[in-house]
């Protein structure tokens, strides 16, 4: 589990508490229910009314994942495929379906079992790479539900007080009641711009992020196994693997 996302929205709301608390407000002044029932309420409306339904549904099975998604290091992805080589190179092709058994990753596996089964190469590559775009296109969706969240949640924020200014304008032959009145209309931009960048943004902007890691991962495992099936050297296929993943290689101490 990365908790990246968690830390952060912590971290974010603790310092909007300790703002207030310097200030003096009270956090109950910004806990106002019908501004926040507009913000929330309104920008996840709008959000599903601008895709369609099975994108909202994605985007809620997806949202889990921003706070609790786990990213593999290439290093793991690189070790685990070498083994396959020295494994393929001992015992033959073959012996990848009895690896394939022992593997959770779902791609993996059924990369593994086509290999043993004697599938080509270039049918291989077309089938992973096409099962890659299919689960990047889901993921980008899901995420892209959350950043057109944060594009309407600040506009949204800004109608609330409008209709609350309308209230205030109604009210002013009652001047002992405007001060609080004005500060209470301005709690929907709050909540609007709030939510933008506190909450939406940075989810649509973690699993955009996993999407990338993952397909990132996925790519090399791809890369990897089919070096496995053309019967790449092992040590040259550590190496080579390595070298599409210099970001996250580690320098040897001199």
């Amino acid at each position: 589990m990365d908790p990246a996302t968690l830390i952060g929205l912590v971290v974010a709301f603790a310092a909007l508490y300790a703002m207030l608390t310097l200030e003096g407000v009270h956090v109950e002044a910004i806990l106002l229910p019908a501004p926040m029932i507009l913000v929330f309420g309104a920008t996840i409306a709008v959000g599903i009314a601008g895709g369609t339904l099975k994108d909202f549904l994605r985007a809620v099975k997806a949202l889990p994942r921003a706070f609790k998604g786990k990213t593999t290091p290439p290093r793991d992805v690189i070790e685990q495929v070498v083994g396959f080589a020295e494994r393929a190179r001992k015992d033959g092709l073959l012996a990848l379906d009895q690896e394939a058994e022992n593997v959770d990753d779902d791609f993996l596996r059924r990369a593994l079992q086509n290999i043993a089964d004697g599938t080509d190469g270039e049918e291989l590559r077309t089938l992973l790479e096409d099962e890659i775009h299919t689960r990047a296109k889901a993921d980008r969706a899901a995420a892209r539900f959350f950043t057109s969240l944060g594009g309407y949640a600040p506009t949204i924020g800004i109608i609330g007080t409008v209709v609350s200014l309308v209230h205030v304008l109604e009210n002013l032959s009652s001047p002992d009641k405007l001060g609080p009145m004005i500060a209470a209309a301005f709690v929907a931009t709050l909540w609007g711009l709030l939510s933008a960048n506190f909450i939406w943004l940075p989810i649509g902007s973690r699993l955009a992020r996993l999407c990338d890691l993952e397909v990132e991962r996925m790519t090399l495992l791809m890369e990897g196994v089919l070096a496995v099936q053309a019967g790449s050297q092992p040590r040259l296929l550590g190496e080579r693997l390595r070298a599409m993943a210099p970001a996250y290689t580690v320098p040897e101490a001199a």
